[in-house]
């Protein structure tokens, strides 16, 4: 019997394996074939391929960081991490790599990865590691299930979080739709979660469709059905999540991955509710609330192109702004209660707790990798000190001090950001602040534009030849052998 026809108790949980060594992959699976349905990729490419092909996204994944075009840069990896999570926020990322690079290993679990295992790793020990992700992935699911019809998903007591809150109640009985906005790992599938509960359509449907999951050219069956016939394969009709959702809740998230063309149908459901599934001339009426979600700047995307204006004045008629967690001071000791406490009940063990140095560092650290990242570094000291006081000592290998040192460089005009970066290094090369300065926006606009150098150039003011120049510079500033961030 096939794994997806087995009853979902008896379900090996999936372990997705990333790794271009075909030895590794074939010795883990091996090892691993008897807890796990295990699924091999060589890149981050035939990964991501294979992931829009599945029906359910994998629980775990095992994930090495040099993955070619580049195998000796760690790049490929790192943004796969943001790939995966983006497919699944829920899913459990283990870092297995032969760069047994502390920096690097910091800067993975910053974008979400679990735990970071070096090679060569005892099989065994890697198999306990798993299970414990496993274990505590499932734990979470349950006591999301179990919560209560308020907002208690979001938990703190800072002035932005309780102004979040106030909105989320504010526009929970709206008919129109919602835009939640926030960078990644802040909690934005917990604000629309929090939506429906506290609305009057809790009793009815709440589906979420993450964008980034789906092939494009799957989504709009998927969002709207099709008839039998429709495409190769299509031996019946089915209806998609507009018609399942009913009068309920929408949740589409990622939606700034939405292709062009489909924002114009999506757009034409918002204002009349009108659709019809592929392969049918019959318009079909959808009376579900939209809630979307989005990590990018969709203003932005909006003046480049890649979104509709039209679609997003239409999604964004109420608008929630997820804060980041390094706005959210006090908010990061009952963060740090709740899931000490927490991840200690699960794992049968005693919470940690940290000495008063410790606890200074933990509240000035400003968490790039927000809630997600707090929750993962709880998990990790859980494991490894349960029932211990820590001490700074302990606490430090947990936090991406190279992002911590970069993230004032950003914020041009913060004078208070620099001000908590000068208290904390009392000493600064400002060349070297300018030049990650430099960096980031060269990178970041390298990333919207999908690496497009002339629209890079344009969008940061410079020619390209400029443009071309600086990223040479920066290139010879990594020195042989290491690719710039």
């Amino acid at each position: 019997m096939a794994q997806a026809e087995l009853p979902l108790a008896l379900r090996r949980p999936v372990l997705l394996i990333v790794d271009d060594d075909a030895l590794i992959t074939e010795t883990l699976s091996f090892a691993l074939a008897a807890d796990f349905e295990v699924l091999a990729c060589d890149s981050r490419t035939h990964a991501i391929e294979l992931l829009r092909q599945l029906p359910e996204a994998p629980q775990l994944a095992l994930v090495d960081l040099g993955l070619p075009p580049t195998p000796h840069s760690p790049e490929q990896g790192f943004q796969l991490i943001a790939d995966l999570l983006a497919h699944s926020p829920r899913m459990r990322i283990v870092v297995l790599s032969g760069q047994n690079d502390a920096q690097h290993a910091r800067h993975a679990r910053t974008l979400g990865a679990a735990e970071f295992i070096a090679k060569p790793c005892d099989p065994e020990a890697l198999r306990r590691l798993l299970a414990r992700a496993l274990a505590f992935r499932e734990a979470e699911l349950r006591a999301e299930q179990q919560r209560s019809s308020d907002a208690e998903g979001l938990i703190g007591q800072s002035p932005p979080l309780m102004k979040l809150k106030s909105q989320i109640s504010q526009f929970a009985d709206s008919p129109f739709p919602v835009l939640i906005e926030g960078e990644s790992g802040s909690g934005k599938e917990l604000v629309a979660r929090s939506l429906h509960r506290l609305s009057a359509r809790a009793a009815k449907p709440y589906l979420a469709l993450n964008c980034a999951a789906i092939a494009p050219t799957l989504v709009e069956p998927t969002l709207f059905g099709y008839a039998k016939g429709a495409f190769t394969g299509a031996t019946g009709s089915k209806s998609g999540y507009f018609e399942d959702a009913h009068d309920g809740i929408l949740f589409l998230d990622e939606i700034g991955e939405l292709p062009l063309e489909m924002q114009a149908k999506l757009l034409r459901v918002l204002e009349n509710g009108e659709f019809q599934r592929v392969g049918e001339t019959q318009p079909r009426v959808s009376r579900a609330r939209v809630v979307a979600a989005t990590n990018r700047d969709l203003r932005q995307e909006v003046r480049r192109g890649a979104f509709r204006a039209d679609l997003y004045h239409r999604l964004s008629v109420f608008t929630l702004a997820v804060p980041p967690l390094r706005e959210l001071e006090g908010d990061k000791q009952l963060l740090l209660e709740h899931f000490r406490r927490f991840y200690a009940e699960q794992a049968g063990v005693q919470p940690i707790a940290l000495d008063a140095k410790a606890e200074a560092r933990w509240m000035a650290y400003p968490f790039p990798g927000n809630v997600r990242e707090l929750r993962n570094i709880v998990i990790r000291l859980t494991t490894r000190y349960a029932g211990q006081r820590l001490a700074v000592e302990d606490l430090e290998p947990e936090l991406d001090l190279a992002t911590e040192a970069e993230a004032p460089a950003v914020a041009v005009d913060d004078v208070d950001q620099a001000l908590r970066h000068l208290e904390r290094s009392r000493s600064v090369r400002l060349d070297e602040v300018l030049g990650r300065l430099e960096r980031a926006y060269i990178s970041a606009a390298l990333r919207l534009t999908r690496g497009n150098v002339s629209q890079a150039a344009k969008m940061l003011g410079v020619n390209r030849t400029t443009l071309y120049s600086r990223m040479g510079a920066e290139a010879e500033s990594a020195g042989p052998g290491q690719k710039t961030r």
